[in-house]
């Protein structure tokens, strides 16, 4: 089940992933892109070659799905569809431009607003996560054989490690470390990436307090976390519906092993509360 959609996912991400290197070693234009929160962010000439190399191949195989990428006009249509692909042609652009190597290309497949496939693929280093519902996740490393993922069931906040941002540390984040008492921090660029820390146990939870993640960055990580035994919600735990026409996850992301889920909401809540963070109805 869902194996044509997976092995599609990872040929795409591999072929973007060996585009996007070319553009690395060769050179490429930034821009800066406004976003409709009125924020800037750089977009690349690998950006839109990857998009657009991942949406020829969709929709040459699954021509019926709806698609929905960053660098793309989002189409109305795709709230009509019950399938919808959503990608992150470069998840990590930041780091991309930096020559930091912690990116990758994203492609997650929706059913119902809900994520089923996702594959996350690190170029540098050649990592790749994939997960199909019900079927498990999976590690692969340079060519190796798949590793099934399995997150750690950790639950004392003193021995729990932290995946944080490689390059911006809020203020926010600083009282919240201090809040919790976590035992360490790794850190990480490419939101799935972090993500990736946590189903390979070099993490235990991932907290983006921010509001401005959007679907293509939670999408393909959420199902592979998932599939290793983890969760994600918002920070106010409820869970994320993909089928919906604003794609930005405004109440931000807590992604955790599962087993500590819901005692870090309920240590959470008095804080966002202190940040006056109140939950936004999409």
């Amino acid at each position: 089940m869902l194996e044509k959609e997976i092995e599609t996912a990872i040929t795409l991400a591999r072929n973007a992933g060996d585009l996007i290197l070319d553009f690395y070693d060769k050179g490429f234009a930034v821009e800066e892109k406004r976003t409709k929160d009125n924020n800037t962010e750089p977009v690349t000439e690998a950006d839109r070659a990857s998009s657009a190399l991942i949406i020829k191949g969709l929709d040459e195989i699954f021509p019926e799905d709806g698609i929905l990428s960053e660098e793309e006009i989002d189409l109305p249509d795709r709230l009509s569809k019950q399938r919808v692909w959503m990608i992150d042609p470069i998840d990590g652009t930041r780091s991309f431009v930096e020559k930091a190597g912690d990116f990758a290309v994203q492609i997650g497949l929706c059913e119902d607003g809900k994520p089923i496939v996702g594959v996350v693929f690190q170029p540098i280093g050649d990592r790749l996560y994939y997960a199909a519902k019900d079927s498990g996740a999976f590690y692969v490393e340079k060519g190796g054989a798949p590793k099934k993922l399995n997150v750690s069931e950790k639950f004392d906040f003193a021995e729990m490690i932290l995946a944080v941002s490689r390059s911006h540390r809020s203020p926010k984040m600083t009282n919240l470390v201090e809040h919790f008492g976590f035992g360490g921090e790794v850190a990480h660029g490419s939101v799935g990436l972090k993500i990736g820390l946590l189903a390979r146990q070099l993490a235990d939870l991932y907290i983006h307090l921010s509001p401005r993640t959007k679907f293509w960055d939670t999408c393909a990580p959420q199902i592979i976390l998932e599939e290793s035994g983890g969760k994600l919600t918002n920070l106010f735990g409820d869970e994320i519906n993909y089928n919906i026409e604003d794609t930005q996850n405004y109440n931000g992301v807590l992604a955790t092993n599962g087993t500590a889920h819901e005692i870090i909401l309920s240590k959470l809540k008095p804080l966002l509360t202190k940040f006056g963070r109140v939950k936004v109805k999409n």
